[in-house]
């Protein structure tokens, strides 16, 4: 076992004598943060806990289908290609990523459809069709997205709210974009129909929000889509996870599986390390949680070393829904299905209410389902299909016991597809495994089972989120879903950029501890 003070002049090689910095978990922001850091100079090791890289992002194989665990859609690909072109690398030579078109398809309960386009004219087309009252709120709406992204994303994505100040100097701004409405509100003054305006508030969903207290700052996801593309990597989303670890190890860097890390080593108020469920010790320069926000603060920073991240504080945060998803291969394929299909029930504010108010589970559910193999064959066998289907649902605080339920519910989704989009599928199965609220917590440390920690609502969003610079402890730095500026792949990839620009080059710490550059 190395001593922290041996560790802090032996790397990988045995004489690596760059700064260290430890990176635990290897989800998106993990890994783009440990690109990052060996962009500037340091030896960078991180710690994952499972035996494959990914997080969340996680990739299962099973009977020659791959499914992806986790995000399914790509957006704003400039944040992958900076981090290819840091490498001296082109992102084009090693990743294959295809536009998806059209973006969703949304089935409502009572059999209508709304196709959400690519393409501008074709997507007023649909608004029409729907609604044609609505075509001039729609492009209002739009126009207002637009505005929201421009300061939201492409301007403030990327910034650290580290203090209440710099929060209040753009409240102006986000006030005047309606940022203090909800998502369903904002869209709700534009557009009048009742399925429109599910076609336009779904999105908080993706990252975890509820599209009826989520602030109106996540509309900018609608421009943020029409900008620059829905994608999907050929491979699946793990190619993107498994290139980035590429990018690590060509830096002359290391991933290291089956590691976990039960708590960072904190000596007078600074982050020293971190220590592994096996005892041994690693001692770092700077240490960057890619963990659970909450997690991190509960579980791996001593309550002692903590002041404003108490216990107190993260039990009364509000958290995220979680997620049920199913994952299953197909013996035939199913042509007429869509890459991305959203399923929707009877009910839309009552059920989203309940999964979020954490009730017991409800009898109905929404859907959404990812037919991967709509773009790329290669994830299954020859005549059959790949599939998974997310249902969000409440996280454990509403008490359900998912060793008891998986089955039923599983049961009550593979009915519903039948019944709906996927014709003989209880025949047509061939592999099938979920993952359940439990899962999340046990497997992936989510506070509650929380699939994308704490929710994106106004009070849990910039300076009131957790920051990437921990406040608590210097030479501590968080990425990740729940961290400045939040969920999504965008966000996570963003938070890394944040921390990256925090962190100065090794070079001009190589004599002392980063915490001197702060």
């Amino acid at each position: 076992m190395l001593t922290l003070d041996r560790a802090k002049t032996l790397g990988t090689s045995g004489a690596d004598t760059r700064p260290h910095a430890v990176v635990i978990g290897s989800g998106f922001g993990g890994l783009a943060a440990a690109v990052r850091l060996g962009a500037k100079g340091y030896r960078v090791t991180v710690l994952e806990r499972l035996d494959a890289p990914g997080g969340r992002a996680y990739v299962h194989r099973r009977d020659g289908f791959t499914f992806d665990a986790g995000p399914t859609i790509i957006t704003a690909p400039y944040l992958f290609e900076d981090l290819w072109a840091l490498c001296g690398r082109r992102f084009s030579d090693d990743i294959d990523l295809r536009s998806v078109d059209p973006f969703y398809r949304l089935v409502f309960d009572d059999g209508e459809v709304i196709t959400c386009h690519a393409d501008q004219a074709l997507m007023e087309e649909e608004v029409v069709r729907v609604s044609p009252s609505d075509l001039d709120g729609y492009r209002r709406f739009m126009a207002r997205s637009g505005e929201i992204c421009s300061l939201g994303f492409e301007e403030l994505g990327h910034k650290a709210f580290t203090s209440l100040k710099s929060m209040i100097d753009v409240a102006p701004d986000l006030l005047k974009l309606g940022g203090h409405r909800s998502v369903y509100g904002l869209v709700s003054t534009y557009i009048r129909d009742p399925k429109l305006r599910v076609a336009l508030s779904f999105h908080p969903l993706f990252v975890g929000g509820n599209p009826f207290d989520t602030t109106a700052v996540y509309c900018l996801i609608s421009h943020l889509e029409r900008r620059w593309g829905v994608h999907f990597a050929m491979g699946g989303t793990g190619a993107l996870v498994h290139g980035l670890v590429s990018l690590i190890e060509g830096q002359g860097n290391s991933i290291r599986y089956d590691a976990e890390v039960s708590r960072i080593v904190v000596s007078g108020g600074v982050a020293r390390g971190v220590q592994l469920a096996n005892g041994e010790e690693i001692a770092a320069d700077i240490v960057v949680s890619n963990a659970d926000a909450a997690y991190t603060y509960k579980t791996l920073v001593p309550a002692a070393d903590r002041r404003r991240w108490t216990n107190r504080k993260l039990d009364k945060a509000r958290y995220s829904m979680s997620l049920f998803v199913w994952y299953f291969g197909t013996r035939r394929q199913y042509a007429d299905v869509d890459h991305h299909t959203i399923v929707l029930g009877p009910r839309y504010h009552g059920l989203i209410d309940d999964i979020f108010k954490a009730r017991p589970l409800s009898g109905d559910m929404s859907l959404y389902l990812h037919r991967p193999t709509a773009t790329d064959p290669s994830l299954a066998p020859a005549g059959c299909d790949a599939f998974y289907v997310l249902s969000p649902v409440p996280h454990l605080d509403a008490g359900i016991d998912w060793a008891e339920a998986a089955e039923p519910y599983r049961k009550a989704i593979e009915d519903r597809l039948a019944q709906t989009l996927l014709p003989g599928l209880s025949e047509n199965l061939a592999v099938s495994f979920v993952t359940t609220p439990q899962d999340f917590q046990d497997r992936l440390l989510s506070i509650k089972g929380a699939a994308f920690s704490l929710a994106p609502t106004l009070l849990q969003s910039a300076w009131f989120r957790p920051v990437n610079r921990s406040e608590d402890i210097e030479g501590l730095f968080l990425v990740g879903a729940g961290t400045q500026p939040g969920a999504g792949l965008p966000g996570v990839l963003s938070s890394a950029r944040i921390v990256g620009d925090m962190i100065p080059e090794a070079a001009n710490v190589e004599s002392d501890h980063v915490r001197s550059a702060r």
